[in-house]
């Protein structure tokens, strides 16, 4: 694998110095890291396993579910959906308060139709 990267520019590919782009790079990964620092290891507990729960079973996660499948207070699991939610990351609920969008994957009707390898089919976000 090239360790260039290229940019187009009035329809010609050109190729961006090394500097430049690993300085990008650094920045986003720092905004990135500042943008999810309010994450415990509790939220991306909960998180991951909405996306992998909503792909397996296809409908709303209620958050008792969640929190008896991840041996965590009903009260707990809801507070860290009202922070995932509240910073604009990764998951939003139905009006019911069940989860029903985990980002890549959501159990709502959109354009986005997914088959995974293991043959689940779902909508992405």
């Amino acid at each position: 694998m090239s360790r260039r990267v290229l940019a187009t520019f009035r329809r010609r590919m050109i190729p961006v110095p090394r500097v430049l782009w690993q300085w990008q790079v650094r920045k986003r990964a720092q905004s990135a890291k500042a943008h999810l620092g309010f994450m415990s290891e509790e939220h991306h507990l909960v998180r991951d396993f909405a996306v992998r729960e909503l792909a397996s079973i296809g409908e709303p996660l209620a958050p008792k579910v969640i929190a008896g499948r991840l041996s965590l207070a009903v009260a707990r699991v809801e507070s860290i959906l009202d922070d995932l939610e509240k910073h604009m990351t990764f998951v939003c609920r139905n009006p019911q308060g069940a989860v029903a969008w985990a980002y890549p994957v959501t159990v709502e009707s959109t354009p986005h139709h997914v088959t995974f390898s293991t043959g689940e089919q779902l909508y992405s976000a």
